[in-house]
């Protein structure tokens, strides 16, 4: 798994960037927004797409790199036994901002199918605890989610 991993970031996201924490970066930040679509136990074509849709404008893709990382991340989701392992890494090496914005696109996905489960908003907080993020900001984050919406 990690060699195709590899492959795919070599090959297609950043070909010129021989540091492979970027690589487990961006993986370990589509393996959270595929976890939170999961969250509530049912995935919606809306909550795939909204999933899909973050990835490829956060990371620059086009639509078949967006889909090979969307289904190696979904298998690193499978594989994982906790978030532990992709926050403590964005934790690290994000600066607060990014973390923030991370929170952002994790509301996005929770209410892309206009309900919020309890679940997601548990998982939403546990996230954002884990990468140090502040209530205040976890709340604004949230709101500036829910004011898109309501536009």
């Amino acid at each position: 798994m990690l060699k195709a991993i590899k492959q795919f970031f070599e090959e297609s996201i950043s070909p010129d960037v021989q540091d492979d924490i970027e690589h487990r970066l961006k993986l370990a930040t589509a393996a959270l927004f595929i976890e939170m679509m999961q969250q509530d136990g049912t995935k919606t074509d809306t909550e795939e797409m909204k999933v899909k849709q973050v990835l490829q404008s956060k990371f620059s893709l086009n639509e078949k790199e967006t889909h090979e990382l969307f289904d190696l991340a979904h298998e690193e989701a499978r594989q994982a036994v906790d978030f532990y392992q992709f926050t403590s890494l964005i934790h690290q090496n994000f600066p607060l901002e990014k973390k923030i914005k991370i929170v952002e696109y994790l509301w996005a996905i929770a209410y892309a199918d206009n309900h919020l489960d309890s679940y997601e908003e548990h998982m939403v907080r546990r996230i954002a605890d884990l990468l140090y993020v502040e209530h205040k900001d976890f709340i604004k984050a949230k709101h500036k989610v829910l004011d898109s919406l309501n536009r």
